[in-house]
């Protein structure tokens, strides 16, 4: 199962992923600034990005929208004016959002600044200070055992200062209006799993659903992490209705199990359709119910807007050593498991894509297959595809009340072989689907039976 159109293959997917990775791994993002700008530039290469500018002191909510931050140099020198950290050898070694300083301080004073990973003595850590105004630097906990001198000059050449927030936002219009959200952040500087991962895959799967005319329409967003989510929600509520469904893609490029984060309601259809493709993509794999911490799915998910909206993830967060470590490099993702991320995403979209619910035209015992030629199909072509029990199981569920998705897993069979089987009937007139007897019903001023499978239902 893929995204319609598809028909590259992984390891081709997985080496256009892992360039776009590369490409974007040197760059110093934060929640705001130039480093963000060039990204979504990058980005804007594969698909026609609309980015939005939000001005310095916006409020959005409870929150307001911060100043915006750039940095151009860093270091430590010692008292040989040697460099012993310096920001041009890893963008992880300043604490993102330090304020700009340039002077010469005792050791003493310059630890309280430093912050390393002692059990991972070779790694650098990363650090924020996003809301409160200070300065930092972050190394190796090896560079800091070798810090002896009684002074050190300290030089951040960064500006904080008013200026805009920069999210990129991509819109596929499909057959409806209802809209499926994916999104991923982009505020963070070299960190490969957590996130360049989810930016590469979001930008390839909105390349390819692009070639396609989808049954949603689709909405891409790629914004800096909590601060960003909050600021699009507050300015788009209007929009917000139209979310039927969504994603998060977060750490999508190492070799974890997949672990699938469910929606705020828990029993969407996202996330019933997201825990069928883990379970039958013969991958380990783990489901996890939603808890308000993570990624912007809290946002999504926030008791205000109670979106459909689950998280997938290989690792999760928190969950392997490299998180928020310079360990978390190229070595660490793979081009075979970018692929397979973004072909259990694609999965998942298909199946979303396709999942109708359909009714028997003849709903009083079985039609008679044979003089329409079905049988001849079933029993003469090995290769075919069609499956007569399929058959069957799609005929006696097409009751206005199963989605595609429901018969699957009544019947034990795959989608696809679901999916083939009901494109048999269609073309036999033997089902119809429910849009289009919503339409025959509303011709004729009556009311269609009420569907029992609905995502807008209470908690």
């Amino acid at each position: 199962m893929s995204l319609i159109g598809l028909t590259a293959s992984s390891y081709q997917i997985g080496q256009e992923l892992y360039q776009l990775v590369c490409q974007l791994y040197p760059i110093c993002r934060s929640i705001t600034g130039n480093g963000v700008r060039e990204t979504l530039k990058i980005i804007n290469q594969h698909i026609p990005l609309s980015v939005h500018e939000v001005t310095t002191g916006t409020q959005v909510f409870d929150w307001t929208v911060p100043n915006e931050w750039n940095i151009k140099d860093a270091y430590i020198k010692n008292s040989q004016g040697e460099k012993v950290v310096d920001f041009a050898n890893s963008n992880l070694h300043v604490v993102s959002y330090s304020l700009p300083v340039h002077k010469k301080i005792s050791l003493t004073e310059l630890k309280a600044h430093l912050f390393t990973q002692p059990e991972h003595p070779d790694w650098i850590p990363y650090r924020t200070s996003y809301y409160k105004e200070t300065w930092g630097f972050c190394l190796s906990h090896k560079q800091y055992l070798e810090l002896n001198d009684e002074e050190y000059e300290v030089y951040i050449d960064s500006s904080l200062e008013p200026g805009h927030l920069t999210y990129g936002e991509y819109y596929i219009p499909g057959k409806s209006t209802d809209e499926v959200l994916i999104s991923c952040h982009v505020c963070h500087p070299s960190l490969c799993n957590d996130n360049l991962s989810g930016i590469a895959i979001a930008t390839f799967i909105a390349k390819y659903l692009s070639q396609t005319t989808p049954k949603y329409s689709y909405r891409f967003l790629w914004i800096p992490g909590t601060i960003g989510s909050i600021t699009w929600l507050a300015l788009n509520e209007a929009k917000v209705n139209n979310i039927k469904h969504g994603l998060v893609l977060t750490c999508l490029g190492d070799s974890g199990k997949f672990t699938y984060k469910k929606s705020r309601r828990g029993n969407a259809e996202i996330d019933k359709i997201a825990a069928y493709v883990l379970r039958n993509s013969k991958q380990d794999y783990k489901i996890i119910d939603f808890f308000p911490y993570g990624y912007d799915e809290r946002q999504y998910c926030s008791p205000g807007f109670n979106l459909a909206v689950g998280c997938l993830m290989q690792s999760p967060h928190g969950s392997f050593p490299e998180y928020h470590t310079s360990a978390d490099n190229l070595n660490f993702v793979q081009p075979q498991y970018l692929a397979e991320s973004f072909f259990q995403c694609s999965s998942i979209l298909y199946i979303l894509n396709n999942n109708e619910i359909y009714y028997n035209q003849n709903p009083k015992c079985e039609p008679q297959l044979g003089k329409r030629g079905i049988y001849q199909a079933v029993g003469g072509q090995k290769d075919s595809g069609l499956n007569e029990m399929a058959i069957l199981w799609v005929l006696n569920l097409s009751d206005g009340h199963h989605t595609l998705l429901d018969i699957a897993e009544r019947s034990g069979m795959a989608f696809d072989v679901i999916k083939y089987a009901i494109n048999t009937l269609l073309a036999h007139d033997l089902v119809t689907s429910l849009t289009s007897n919503v339409n025959s019903l509303a011709k004729a001023n009556l009311t269609p039976p009420t569907c029992k499978n609905s995502d807008n239902s209470p908690d």
